[in-house]
């Protein structure tokens, strides 16, 4: 593998080409993104040798690392135009929309749909480092509808950043991560809203916020750039999610409001086991 291609120079487009940097010195990687600040940072900083709007012939991989609502289009007119060596990625927070679009392509087997699980509260090419996505999750989905000589490239950056590979269908991927890390946002965010309406009223609340608070509303830092397309892609998951957690917020609220202390108790202790299971996976 000599050469990579990014669309999309921000956190995650930046990390992958740093880390490979890292791990793989001898690669020729360009890029392009349609900020021109992102795209001007991104030279200055390593993060691609050259901006071109269009990949090289030769280009061994090329990764889309763009707003999920904005992908499908990209990756059809790329599929159209590249090579029968060079295989294409992204990096979508989504798959069920992007692999049923992609189908009935006639390049279909040049294209490899893939998920980092890696990421900060940070975006753009000035929150990208080497280590981001070294030792993390890569999410593969439908894996085997993937040219078999195209995907041992895939594979080469994977192993070159210590990345453990798991399976999933589309489905099941967009469902799972509507509760483990879209919701998570979506709290964040209403949380952090939540206080924000209470200042109105209280202006020095925030002095009294402190690591708990912090670490909670972390997430509320994100860019809703990338949020809110995420969020209209995987709107039925997350309303499912969303359903979820409202019933049990009114559970407990329920049991708060009628004094049932040690129901709450109760509740409380039967959720530890997530950091027992946590743990587990770590």
């Amino acid at each position: 593998m000599r050469k990579i291609h990014i669309i999309g120079l921000g956190l995650l487009g930046g990390s992958f080409s740093l880390g490979l940097r890292a791990a793989l010195p001898n690669l020729t990687i360009t890029g392009m993104d349609h900020n021109q600040t992102h795209l001007d940072q991104a030279l200055s900083l390593g993060i691609i040798d050259e901006a071109k709007a269009t990949p090289d012939r030769d280009t061994d991989i090329v990764v889309v690392a763009i707003p999920v609502h904005t992908i499908i289009p990209v990756l059809e007119d790329l599929l159209d135009k590249v090579s029968e060596q060079t295989l294409i990625m992204d990096f979508g927070s989504t798959k069920e929309n992007i692999c049923a679009s992609l189908e009935d392509h006639p390049k279909r087997k040049n294209f490899l749909a893939a998920h980092p699980i890696a990421g900060t509260e940070y975006s753009g090419p000035s929150a990208a480092f080497p280590g981001l996505l070294q030792d993390k999750i890569m999410i593969l989905c439908e894996l085997e509808k993937t040219d078999l000589h195209l995907k041992s490239k895939a594979y080469t950056a994977f192993e070159a950043l210590n990345m453990k590979i798991r399976f999933m269908e589309p489905h099941e991927h967009d469902n799972q991560l509507a509760f483990v890390s879209h919701l998570s946002h979506i709290s964040s965010f209403m949380l952090g809203k939540t206080v924000l309406d209470k200042m109105q009223d209280d202006k020095n609340i925030l002095d009294m916020a402190g690591s708990g608070f912090a670490s909670t509303v972390r997430l509320a830092k994100s860019s809703p750039d990338m949020w809110a397309p995420i969020l209209q892609e995987n709107k039925d998951n997350v309303l499912e999610a969303l359903n979820g957690y409202i019933r049990n917020l009114t559970e407990f609220r329920d049991h708060l409001a009628y004094e049932q202390f040690e129901d709450l108790r109760k509740i409380m202790k039967k959720t530890n086991q997530i950091g027992e299971i946590l743990d587990l996976k770590s």
